[in-house]
This record gives C-alpha cells, sequence and structure tokens, in this order.
C-alpha cells in the first residue's frame, strides 16, 4: 500500500466493513486481522471454490471500489499483489496470531494489543462488552404492563 491511506478511521471503518460483508457472504472465514495505516494484515481460511488470491482480490477490489463511490478516492488504492504464508498447524497459526496483534505496538500506535481499534481482538472485546452489557440490563429489568421494560434502581 505504501501512503498511509487506512490511517483515517473512516478508511480503516470501512475497510472492516468490507471484511464483515464478505466473511457474511461466507466468502472466507477470518480468524483475525490489523489494520494498519499503510497496510492489512489478515489470518483466513478460504473454503472449496475460493483461492486466496480471489480473496484477497475481493477484499481488495470491494475496498477500492467503495472508496471511490462513497467518498470520491481517485487514484491508486493497493500496490500490486500480496504476501502470503500458509498456517499447517496449531503452533504457527497461535505465531501468527501474535504476531498481528503485536503489529500496533511495535509501530508504537498503542502500549497494548488490545488498545488498538482496528484489529480483531478490539472489535471482539467491544463487542463481547456490549453483550454483556446488555445481558446485566435485561436481568436489571422489569416487565411493565403496557410492554415497555423500565430498570430496576
Amino acid at each position: 500500500m505504501g501512503r498511509r491511506l487506512l490511517q483515517s478511521e473512516r478508511n480503516a471503518a470501512l475497510l472492516i466493513d468490507v471484511l464483515r460483508s464478505l466473511v457474511a457472504e461466507r466468502k472466507f472465514k477470518l480468524h483475525d486481522f490489523v489494520i494498519m495505516p499503510d497496510h492489512v494484515h489478515l489470518l483466513l481460511t478460504v473454503e472449496d471454490g475460493m483461492t486466496i488470491e480471489k480473496a484477497m482480490q475481493l477484499v481488495k477490489g470491494r475496498f477500492s471500489y467503495r472508496l471511490t463511490k462513497e467518498f470520491g478516492h481517485l487514484g491508486e488504492v493497493w500496490q500490486r499483489g500480496f504476501s502470503e504464508v500458509q498456517v499447517l498447524d496449531r503452533e504457527g497459526f497461535m505465531q501468527h496470531r501474535a504476531y498481528i496483534a503485536a503489529n500496533p505496538v511495535k509501530a508504537g500506535l498503542v502500549d497494548f494489543p488490545e488498545q488498538y481499534p482496528y484489529c480483531f481482538q478490539f472489535l471482539a472485546n467491544k463487542k463481547a462488552t456490549g453483550v454483556r452489557q446488555a445481558a446485566e440490563e435485561e436481568r436489571d429489568s422489569v416487565q411493565c404492563g403496557s410492554g415497555a421494560k423500565a430498570l430496576v434502581p
């Protein structure tokens, strides 16, 4: 990528949305990711009928299309090609997850991996916190006669 195109919250959020949509469409399984200011790391599994090349073409193409359509970006977005490493066992999988998580720390963007907002772990923690809070609110609420809920102090 070279330029720091992913540095803005808007562009990083757009890439996250692209990744979510492709996962929802079952194009691949996304195990981990980090969006750095000038590059991205993805740990994914492709299913039958999908290649890593096609998966990356979908990510890069959809992001580029949406960046242009929604924000009027002109010019190249991605460098040609990508680097690929095949993960063969659980140990390699965990090593790659650790490498991905450490990227923002090594770059001096945060002190701890879970502080970086454009990564899998941050979003998973945020989602888990939201689910816990919703469950606590549900537990602390009572049913009113109209069907509306009121919080119990």
